[in-house]
């Protein structure tokens, strides 16, 4: 019996175990992320793999590839758990394969409004819900599973398989951690459900760069004691009028690169490269609409390809907000400050690579379908092996919805196509590690 063939028995034998893989995870999950490391340790172990917990501080870190964080957020201890296969005797030079997912999720909030158990694993027609579920709970035991399928199906992997459990909110960067430990591979996969709702038929190989910024504006209220300003508002300098000028040349900065920034993966499926987002213009309150605001802040973003830079893209806001404040008698002598919040690299892949091909076959065969490039989501974690140790890297899962990061209730994945994540993830490691009888 060839290995795929082994590979489909064992998973269709196995499905329930592999649904109970995954419930348990979400009830472990009651008991926060240190719960859920212990448990997917305690799995690895258990799947012969050699086991290392990686301590690690964010603030140690010093990724290239993204801005840098505050101490404060670097400072909590994190842990990353890390699980190895070696490849088989004399099969030196076999490639090996990275697995990874993340076991954190967005603080526990809002689950009375939830109608399932956010920690119970319930299912109802053919959907599993739970807090964190979708991300990404089901990366993690997507990548459990498929490891622990191919060694059900009595086949093993010449090449290196790593499998890594690693935090990744608040840019806390676990599996750079597990790069700068030595834990390298010819290529990797990361295990998470497409934000988009596509499932698996959607790959990631592309991740837009992403910048996130606040701009301050300051004002000058009336000379008055007056409670009312209106009759004074002619004498003061309204910040609102002051952050308007900046967001009209912000919206002309971001036309400008809609027509000049080029990147056909991404035009062709949202008709230009780059994005520029003013999200929020806050000024003053509603519930004093007679006072003139001291202050005026916006926040926004922008979105941009890799053959661009962080640096670069920078750069030509600042020279955007630096024309409108030359222009301007007020600004000049109360400059606006920007505060960059969060900033990453963009990152592409030879779509011609290898694991690209590999990636497709399998899930081709397991859907029964074509699958197809995701070029559009911003930050992704794809973007960590790649940048740092120019590891090739894709990003695949299964369909999934109601994200609680999007402040959604009841977020759950579809079973079915867990089942079947499972099975293309099995078929990677597979034909990538050229696994054998």
């Amino acid at each position: 019996m060839s290995a795929h063939l082994k590979l489909e028995a064992q998973i269709r034998d196995r499905r329930g175990a592999y649904v109970d893989l995954l419930q348990d995870l979400v009830r472990t999950s009651r008991g926060g992320e240190a719960a859920i490391q212990d448990f997917v340790a305690s799995r690895l172990e258990l799947l012969g793999c050699q086991v290392e917990r990686i301590g690690y501080r964010r603030r140690d870190l010093e990724p290239d590839f993204e801005l840098a964080i505050s101490e404060a957020e670097g400072a909590a201890t994190r842990v990353s758990v890390v699980g190895t296969l070696p490849g088989q005797n004399g099969s030196e030079g076999k490639p090996g394969l990275l697995l990874y997912a993340h076991p954190d999720s967005e603080p526990v909030r809002g689950v009375d409004r939830w109608r399932h158990d956010p920690f119970g694993a319930e299912i109802e027609e053919g959907r599993l819900y739970g807090w964190g579920v979708a991300d990404d709970l089901v990366g993690v035991a997507t990548m459990l599973a498929a490891l622990e399928a191919v060694l059900g199906a009595d086949l093993k992997p010449q090449g290196r398989v790593v499998v890594a459990s690693t935090p990744s909110k608040n840019r806390s960067q676990g599996i750079v951690a597990v790069l700068d430990h030595g834990y390298l591979a010819d290529a990797a996969v990361y295990l998470h459900p497409a934000e988009s709702g596509a499932g698996l038929l959607e790959i990631k190989a592309v991740t837009l760069g992403l910048l996130t910024f606040t701009i301050t504006v300051e004002g000058n209220p009336p000379d008055t004691t007056e409670p009312t300003h209106t009759p004074f508002a002619h004498l003061a300098t309204d910040p609102l009028e002051k952050a308007w000028l900046l967001y009209r040349a912000l919206a002309d900065l971001g036309n400008e690169r809609a027509r000049t920034v080029r990147y056909p993966l991404v035009e062709e499926r949202v008709g230009q490269a780059s994005g520029l987002l003013i999200a929020s213009l806050q000024c003053g309150d509603e519930n004093s609409p007679t006072r003139v605001a001291r202050e005026c802040h916006l926040a926004g973003s922008i979105t941009f390809p890799a053959t661009e830079t962080m640096a670069s893209v920078q750069s030509q806001v600042i020279r955007t907000l630096d024309a409108v404040v030359a222009g301007d008698d007020w600004l000049r002598a109360h400059p606006s400050k920007i505060t960059w919040t969060m900033g990453t690299e963009g990152s592409e892949f030879d779509l011609n690579h290898p694991l690209y091909r590999v990636a497709c076959r399998a899930i081709a065969e397991v859907t029964g379908e074509t699958p197809y490039l995701n070029p559009l989501h911003a930050s992704s974690d794809i973007r960590n092996p790649n940048l740092h140790r120019d590891i090739p890297t894709i990003g695949l899962g299964c369909l999934a919805g109601n994200l609680s990061q999007t402040g959604e209730v009841d977020e759950w994945v579809d079973i079915e196509d867990y089942l079947r994540a499972v099975h293309a993830g099995a078929r990677i490691i597979v034909d990538w590690c050229d696994a054998v009888s």
